[in-house]
């Protein structure tokens, strides 16, 4: 995406993830944790991964309640796996989570991290 490209915390985005073997990449979904202030100072974001795996419930995670709003092909889980990323590993945005599912993955982060 090009830099001008603005995003915003809560932006359900694409990113190109590169494999631990750094012999490949794939395209997994991810939604904006970083602040506004975050994102306009550092050529850097973070976000934390998602996952259709709702089964699996963990310290820091999140149902999306949601979904199909947030731009998801399924019900889908925010996990407290955070990662930083630069700007060009974004492919698009997908959509953005609504407030209330905002507020929980938000929760849901300084419970993990103990904030």
């Amino acid at each position: 995406m090009p830099r001008t490209t603005a995003f915003s915390r809560g932006d359900v985005v694409l990113v190109e993830f590169v494999f631990s073997d750094e012999l490949g990449t794939k395209l997994r979904p991810a939604v904006i944790v970083s602040s506004s202030a975050y994102i306009k100072s550092r050529q850097e974001i973070v976000i934390a991964a998602l996952t259709s795996n709702v089964a699996r419930h963990l310290l820091g995670d999140h149902i999306v309640a949601d979904w199909r709003g947030a731009g998801l092909l399924f019900p889908s889980v925010v996990t407290g796996i955070i990662r930083t990323v630069k700007r060009s590993m974004i492919r698009r945005k997908l959509g953005s989570l609504a407030q209330p599912d905002l507020d929980a993955v938000s929760g849901a982060l300084r419970r993990s991290l103990g904030l």
